[in-house]
């Protein structure tokens, strides 16, 4: 997975969640939970699905990694290509 699909991947995760979640307002470094006003169910329901389409295992003690889009792509580029090794 790229950088762009994973970007998509994240915001199609978060749109899964939050259907009218603004992405033109929102920076790939500011922190969306914050700006989508996520509460932790949201933010809970967002990782199980994001884990879920991308076919990855996100740990509870990952999830702190899931602040911004920027860092939540990263996130998913580095452990699919670790997969796919």
């Amino acid at each position: 997975m790229n950088r762009t699909e994973a970007l998509n991947l994240v915001k199609e995760s978060i749109a899964r969640i939050i259907p009218d979640a603004d992405f033109t307002a929102l920076g790939p470094d500011d922190k969306f939970r914050d700006a989508l006003e996520m509460d932790s169910l949201d933010f809970l329901s967002f990782i199980e699905t994001l884990s879920e389409r991308a076919g990855i295992h996100i740990d509870d003690e990952d999830t702190p990694r899931f602040t911004t889009l920027s860092d939540s792509a990263d996130f998913l580029v580095a452990h699919t290509e670790q997969r796919g090794s």
